[in-house]
């Protein structure tokens, strides 16, 4: 007999918690899955994308090159050949390699469905009108995800490679990298940015919740452009053209972000204001 589900102003905690694990095991089927097929498209995984920033006519180097020659840094992005080489150093490196790699993948490409996911699980807890509106947040949720992907992949990971594969504290010393800490550089760099383009969700539900305002963000705007420097600074290599491109987008969300909290910020007043007698 199938099993009802209880409505959530009914469940106890336990009940929660079972209903959380469900989420979480259909969640995790949906990376396997995107993972396995990642894990079967080798070829197109290594050769065409984690390995493509280090070919030279990786068209993001040459529009790199055209700036930093437009504005006087020449040489800086302008290269022929990158001077290095993958390497692996253990027996399971490449095995292990293609497996954590197939696992990044399946997040990254199932990362809607986990995000449909997470909206079933705390949808009960809102609105009808507020649950109205699942459709509207995961597909924005994914899309801001995606840009960010494609922004860490196409700018930060071609900026940090040009930088950390070309530099050298003595001739004597070759570059040689371990497949492992390529791909950490690259993992990291994706994942990293594609979580930090949530940013105007995330700014949404700690509106929601009572945590931000639109002052506070306004109030705190100088010391979240420092944040944002900084971060720019940790991920990307130490030169001003590669820090001012990571920031200026980052920086457009956080203004984007205080758009949203005055939104929802307006909206509750609202809600509050029809509800008063």
């Amino acid at each position: 007999m199938a099993k009802v589900k209880k409505p959530a102003d009914e469940m106890s905690f336990l009940d929660h918690l079972e209903d959380l694990r469900w989420h979480l095991i259909r969640a995790s089927l949906a990376v396997v899955i995107a993972g396995t097929t990642a894990f079967l498209a080798k070829g197109f995984i290594f050769d065409t994308l984690l390995f493509g920033p280090t070919s030279a006519d990786f068209f993001t180097y040459d529009i790199l090159c055209r700036l930093s020659t437009f504005v006087g840094l020449e040489g800086g992005f302008c290269f022929e050949d990158m001077p290095f080489t993958i390497q692996s150093r253990t027996m399971g490196g490449q095995f292990s390699a293609h497996v954590w790699t197939s696992i990044t993948a399946g997040f990254i490409i199932a990362f809607p469905y986990i995000i449909y996911e997470f909206w079933k699980f705390i949808s009960p807890a809102m609105y009808a009108n507020e649950r109205n509106t699942a459709r509207g947040f995961i597909f924005i949720s994914s899309v801001l995800f995606f840009m960010g992907v494609l922004f860490g992949y196409y700018l930060v990971t071609p900026l940090s490679i040009n930088f950390l594969g070309k530099y050298q504290v003595s001739e004597v010393v070759l570059n040689e990298f371990d497949i492992g800490s390529y791909i950490s550089l690259v993992r990291s760099s994706v994942v990293a940015c594609g979580i930090i383009f949530e940013l105007p969700i995330i700014i949404y539900f700690l509106t929601k919740i009572g945590l931000v305002t639109p002052q506070f963000l306004r109030k705190y705007r100088k010391f979240a452009l420092v944040i944002v420097l900084i971060l720019s600074a940790i991920i990307t290599p130490p030169d001003i053209l590669s820090q001012i491109i990571v920031a200026i987008p980052v920086l457009v969300l956080y203004e984007v972000s205080i758009f949203i909290s005055r939104i929802v910020t307006r909206n509750e007043a609202r809600k509050l204001k029809k509800q008063q007698p």
